[in-house]
């Protein structure tokens, strides 16, 4: 392994321990450092996870040496702005989903990022877990003949009050951005790009979505039937169809361990595809692949994809009439 690849987290919430846990499972990585709004919350999450140093703004961090990418694991709102300033500062990003409030926002970091010539991508991390890696390599196989369909939910049951952020709008909230936006990554991954969109769903007193459930047309042919949900919990399982049979990421997809093939003739096989420990390790290892060969973008999660997916997101939002403070400015 050459030099590490210095990690920072912007970010001390949830979503970024669970990227600061997965660092430690990641080969030729540190963690360098970590911002949060506060010096006392970054020195706590620093001191949690080893971080070698602590900054109590995103600006210091932005300024600061020695950090070769930075993982955004901020609020909704604020990735465009938060990527912006890392890129601004000279240092690579990985942003979490959803990588921006719209497609306006995205194509803004996008294209700062190939100014500045500094890698980017976004932190869609079922697409580079084993599972989806040996559903390819089934369809590759010719086994369940050409793929015509993709069924895929997530749902769970949000027993929050109406102010934490997946009801707030103010946050970003809503089921589409939440979890929504797993089933239409997986399913443009494998159907490839989306040439059409039609959606429904029950938006809540918050003036965001409950739950939705879209149907996508794509433009090499093929269907994909989507739902997410904030009120439900459903099977979250992810079945992509052919015409000679089907191959199932089973439960909770987005990290599934394993994935069945079952063919028209009734045969059956479970694959075990196993996660390497909470399973963020698998985008960290490609983003630092892609640091060590120079690049700017991964071929797993290029730029324009990301940016065709957000135009998908506006569609859905503007079809269920969910908008978002950003939209304003559009």
């Amino acid at each position: 392994m050459s030099t590490p690849i210095r990690w920072a987290i912007l970010g001390t919430g949830k979503i970024a321990r669970a990227f600061a846990a997965a660092l430690r499972d990641t080969p030729g990585a540190v963690l360098a450092a970590v911002a949060s709004r506060t010096l006392a919350g970054a020195e706590a999450f620093g001191g949690e996870f080893g971080a070698a140093a602590c900054y109590g703004s995103y600006e210091e961090l932005a300024e600061a040496g020695g950090v070769d990418i930075v993982y955004i694991g901020t609020p909704h709102p604020m990735h465009a702005e938060n990527a912006k300033l890392m890129l601004g500062g000279g240092k690579g990003v990985l942003c979490e989903k959803p990588f921006a409030m719209n497609q306006r926002e995205a194509a803004e970091v996008v294209a700062l990022a190939r100014v500045k010539n500094l890698f980017l991508m976004e932190a869609m991390w079922t697409r580079f877990m084993p599972a989806l890696e040996e559903v390819r390599r089934v369809i590759a196989s010719g086994e369940i003949g050409p793929v015509r369909q993709v069924l895929a939910d997530f749902g769970f049951t949000a027993r929050f009050g109406p102010e934490h952020r997946v009801f707030n709008r103010e946050l970003g909230g809503g089921a589409l951005l939440d979890l929504g936006i797993y089933p239409l990554s997986i399913a443009a991954a494998l159907l490839g790009p989306v040439a059409s969109v039609r959606a429904q769903a029950e938006i809540g007193a918050t003036g965001v979505d409950l739950q939705t459930g879209f149907t996508l047309v794509h433009a090499g042919g093929g269907m994909s039937i989507c739902s997410c949900s904030l009120v439900t919990r459903s099977p979250v399982e992810l079945t992509v169809a052919g015409e000679l049979g089907q191959i199932r990421m089973n439960s909770n997809f987005h990290r599934a361990s394993s994935v069945t093939v079952t063919l028209a003739d009734g045969g059956t096989r479970t694959v075990p595809t196993p996660v390497i420990g909470n399973g963020y390790a698998h985008e960290a290892i490609e983003a630092g692949r892609c640091l060590r060969a120079g690049l700017i973008e991964s071929g797993h999660m290029t730029h324009a994809e990301t940016l065709a997916l957000m135009g998908v997101l506006d569609t859905i939002r503007a079809q269920i009439g969910v908008r978002y403070a950003a939209d304003l400015a559009n």
